[in-house]
Formats: C-alpha cells, structure tokens, sequence
C-alpha cells in the first residue's frame, strides 16, 4: 500500500531488496530474472509481466499478505498459486510491505541454518 510521498516501485527496489538477504543471488530462469538462496527460487522479476513480481510465501501468509493488500498481492493462477506463489504488483506496493514479503519469501527457502542465522540478525 502506498502512503503519502511514498514512491511507485520499480524493479531495481525489488532487485535491491531481494539481494540484500543474505546468500541472494541473481540468476534468469526462462528469460525472468530471479532470485535465489540455497540453489532454489523465492522471488522473480516481470512475473506475469512488466512491472510486477513474484514472491514465494506459504498458503497461510499468501492469504495474509493478499487480505491486508488486494491491490498489491494476488495468488498466481492454478496450483502453484495454491501452494503459496504470489504475484506483486509493483506500481501498487508500498516499501515496507515489499520487504516483509520478500523477507518471508526468502526464509521459506533459505537452508534452516541461514534462515536461523538471518532470524536471530534481525531480531526475529
């Protein structure tokens, strides 16, 4: 969501974000930038097209993040969706919202130890 005098996403924020976890890498995974942790994706870029993202969140925080924020994040179509696949609507996401989501995404497919390591950094 955004707030007033907040600014309109653009993929390199989301870029930024995603490659600030630790271990993040950018690699292409048929022609989408994606990001990964581990070997395995948690996010993508210009998924399902220009100007939007996909995160990989669990069913129950897909259902959290697409309740709070409609405008901003949906389930992918089909049964990725509904396993926790969630597309991000860039010219609609706030910062901070973005980065709880990717944040999550990432702890989802971090290795336990890294994601443990990462949790007990920030506080969590």
């Amino acid at each position: 969501m955004l707030y007033r005098g907040e600014q309109r996403l653009t993929e390199n924020v989301f870029r930024r974000l995603a490659l600030s976890l630790p271990e993040a890498i950018e690699r292409a995974h048929m022609d989408h930038p994606d990001f990964r942790v581990g070997g395995k994706i948690f996010a993508t870029l210009r998924y399902p097209a220009q100007g939007w993202g996909m995160i990989k969140l669990t069913p129950e925080q897909q259902h959290y993040f697409s309740k709070a924020e409609p405008a901003v994040f949906a389930p992918v179509k089909g049964a990725w969706g509904r396993r926790g696949a969630t597309i991000v609507n860039l010219k609609s996401a706030g910062r901070e919202s973005l980065r709880k989501a990717i944040h999550a995404a990432w702890r989802n497919t971090a290795p336990k130890r890294l994601a443990a390591q990462f949790s007990i950094a920030i506080g969590r």
